[in-house]
């Protein structure tokens, strides 16, 4: 009777990237996404394009609606790089409907931050600065304060672009008092500076 007994790791496929492979041959549509990731990391954005609407149409017809909303967010960013807003916009509320129906929630939070990054790229300040504030709402009741923080420094950047420094200096003085919380000292003296320094101009 033989002693030596096989490692797990060399049971299942020898070679994993393959059997990866052959994976992909048998799913187009995912073949079609991960290549559109590429391209767009390239900055091949009509090859990207192309590869995205292929998925998009292979995971519409099998009724993927995961795969749907994965696609659609990257035409979206494709959208998004080529500057046409509209496109994005409405490729990233197909999206966001997918996350919203899922319960989502980390998605919702992704696709929210580049919506409010259209709206403010668009000069509606409003609308981005009410998404902002949602997130914001999200983030505390997660108890995520690195993620407020990074949204409350942004909405203090569109209060500058609206000319509303006190409001602006306000925002800074929150998040210093975040930093001062978790002993971050040279982020809470950072951001406390630019509150006075606005509250001087």
């Amino acid at each position: 009777m033989s002693t030596s007994i096989q490692p797990l790791s060399s049971i299942g496929p020898a070679d994993p990237e393959k059997a990866r492979e052959e994976e992909l041959k048998k799913d187009p549509a995912k073949r079609d996404y991960l290549q559109g990731r590429e391209q767009l990391k390239k900055g091949d954005y009509s090859m990207a394009a192309m590869s995205f609407h292929n998925a998009l149409k292979a995971f519409e017809e099998k009724g993927d609606e995961q795969g749907v909303a994965n696609a659609s967010d990257r035409l979206g960013d494709v959208c998004l790089e080529k500057k046409d807003f509209a496109a994005a916009l409405e490729h990233y509320r197909r999206a966001y409907a997918i996350c919203e129906k899922e319960e989502d929630s980390f998605s919702i939070l992704a696709l929210n931050k580049k919506i409010a990054a259209i709206y403010r790229e668009q000069g509606e300040l409003d609308k981005a600065m009410e998404i902002l504030f949602d997130m914001i709402e999200h983030y505390h009741l997660n108890r995520n304060p690195k993620g407020m923080v990074e949204v409350m420094t942004v909405i203090a950047q569109l209060y500058r672009e609206k000319g509303e420094n006190e409001k602006a200096a306000d925002t800074y003085r929150t998040v210093a008092s975040i930093h001062k919380n978790f002993k971050h000292k040279r982020k809470a003296e950072e951001f406390a500076a630019l509150a006075d320094e606005l509250e001087q101009a």
